[in-house]
């Protein structure tokens, strides 16, 4: 069979055929217990091996370029399920500085509980991973494009250097997803989502996803059984649904994130615009290189002056949220949900102010959202 297009993918691979009914969706296995007689599975929820949790993971892992995939109840219980499943006492992890506030909260306070050491790196270059490396470490993990601030970390001189002394590496994938980049084909070996994102996509699912070799998913998931992260068979089966429109979804917000970028970098009263796709963007032509489209995420700082609290309580049609990558428009403080937890000093050593705002662009027509953010800064004017 030839290989399939993203949309194909999308829409078909992971669909549970209606062999009973004939019906064109997927149908729902809601049962928690199975008969495990005569059967070649015996199944159960906590087993991640619900007919709609394995055929589920089929989609993920033909989207990311892999041989399986996990789902989880939530991003960070992937990712920490991930760690933990490669990570014990005595070992060592590099990961990058720039990236979620709940994954570096995650490490801080869990970590030395298990007697797991760590280095965050002092930027995104692969000197400071290399700086950081020691002969416990065992997994580098980075984030590209990061959170908040868009910058990008070269995948391939990362894997290069991790490679050559036998260490494994992860990465965050949320922010672009697999429409805008597959870290797999770039030599990376697990990939990791919150699938609560780009995946779901409509702002009403909680959810996580790590996709790797099946030698990879199966250690994982021998941790992941004990630790009982799986999710519940609804909420799969809304995942898979909205996953049928992750490509179509993607690359309009994508496009739309370009257009607003470029407008928000000559607007008056924007200090500074954090974008890939934009040519004065420090790592624009490494993102060019490893990246399929410059995703939809876009960060920016307000003109001294302007308050950037009182600015999203002035929006009418986006909407101040804390998640992100809905269909919907969505903007954040950063310093104030998803790197709250980090410190004043930890939030200005990599960069976020208190004037930084994020951005998830959605679906809208882009003249909408020009409009909104324009009487919004007219209201602080």
């Amino acid at each position: 069979m030839k290989k399939l297009g993203l949309n194909t993918i999308c829409t078909h691979v992971g669909e549970i055929k209606d062999k009973q009914f004939k019906g064109a969706v997927s149908p729902i296995y809601l049962s928690s217990s199975y008969e495990f007689l005569d059967v070649d599975v015996k199944r159960y929820p906590r087993y991640f091996n619900t007919p709609n949790q394995e055929y589920l993971a089929k989609k993920i892992a033909a989207l990311e370029h892999t041989e399986a995939a996990l789902i989880f109840g939530s991003g960070m219980a992937a990712i920490s399920h991930m760690f933990f499943a490669f990570l014990e006492k005595g070992d060592h992890l590099v990961v990058q500085n720039t990236l979620y506030g709940g994954t570096v909260n995650f490490i801080k306070e869990e970590f030395p509980k298990y007697g797991i050491t760590y280095t965050f790196t002092n930027g995104y270059k692969v000197e400071d991973f290399e700086a950081a490396i020691k002969e416990n470490t065992k997994l580098i993990h980075i984030e590209t494009p990061s959170n908040p601030l868009l910058t990008i970390t070269d995948i391939k001189a990362v894997v290069k250097l991790a490679k050559s002394k036998q260490i494994l590496t992860s990465i965050d994938n949320t922010f672009a997803s697999p429409v805008n980049q597959n870290p797999i084909d770039l030599g990376i070996d697990m990939v990791m989502h919150s699938a609560t994102k780009y995946f779901g996509g409509h702002s009403d699912i909680c959810a996580g996803a790590v996709a790797s070799s099946q030698e990879h998913i199966d250690r994982i998931w021998n941790v992941s059984k004990n630790l009982g992260g799986s999710l519940s068979d609804m909420t799969v089966w809304m995942l898979e649904r909205s996953m049928k429109t992750l490509g179509l979804r993607v690359k309009a917000q994508t496009k739309n994130a370009m257009k607003l970028a470029k407008w928000l970098y000559k607007h008056p009263k924007i200090a500074k615009v954090y974008y890939p796709g934009l040519k004065t963007h420090p790592e624009h032509k490494l993102a060019k290189l490893q990246m399929n489209g410059f995703g939809a995420m876009l960060s920016f700082e307000l003109i001294e002056g302007l308050d950037a609290y009182e600015f999203q309580k002035a929006l009418k049609l986006i909407k101040p949220s804390m998640s992100l990558a809905g269909i919907e428009s969505t903007v954040i403080s950063p310093h104030l949900t998803s790197h709250a937890l980090l410190t004043q000093e930890e939030r200005e050593a990599v960069g976020i102010s208190d004037q930084l705002i994020r951005f998830s662009v959605g679906i809208e027509e882009f003249k909408d959202v020009k409009r909104d953010i324009d009487q919004a800064i007219a209201v602080l004017t």
